[in-house]
């Protein structure tokens, strides 16, 4: 039976890196809210950044249903920082008896700062397609993420460097 993996983690966390892992052994299709910004050129709209998000995943809501239809696994490689957007989107496939599954990617600080440092500088680069982390997006990151509790999660995937 087909089902929907939510990947819920920080910014630069490594979701996107476990996501592509995933797809690999399960061979889903992945639904990026960050890559349609970018394959889009819609990375420098301003104040209208998180009003188009939400769109974006309503429609990418509403595709993951038909993929599911058509019988793939679909990895939804979103973030899903607050405990109520959670909720709702448990809601929203529980609602459609679609299956689903959270998987939660950790991740110790110190990592996540390297993560953040090497990320922007690949940006600064020219070398990667992602959003450049600077103090205003972690502030925002950090004053809306609410870790999940270890039960709400399927899985728990520690993200560690080598």
């Amino acid at each position: 039976m087909p089902k929907v993996i939510l990947m819920c983690g920080k910014i630069c966390s490594g979701k996107s890196y476990y996501a592509k892992r995933l797809k690999q052994k399960t061979n889903a299709v992945i639904l990026s809210c960050d890559e349609m910004v970018f394959d889009l050129s819609l990375d420098d709209i301003g104040d209208k950044h998180d009003e188009l998000v939400a769109k974006i995943k309503k429609y990418l809501h509403k595709k993951s249903r038909e993929i599911i239809e058509a019988g793939t696994d679909v990895i939804l490689d979103f973030g899903f920082w607050s405990k109520k957007e959670r909720e709702e989107v448990s809601k929203y496939y529980s609602e459609r008896g679609i299956a689903f599954e959270w998987h939660y990617i950790d991740i110790s600080d110190e990592d996540w700062k390297r993560n953040i440092n090497e990320r922007n500088s690949l940006v600064s680069k020219g070398l990667s397609q992602s959003f450049f982390v600077d103090e205003g997006l972690l502030k925002k990151m950090e004053s809306i993420f609410e870790e999940p509790l270890k039960q709400e999660m399927d899985v728990w995937y520690t993200n560690k460097r080598l």
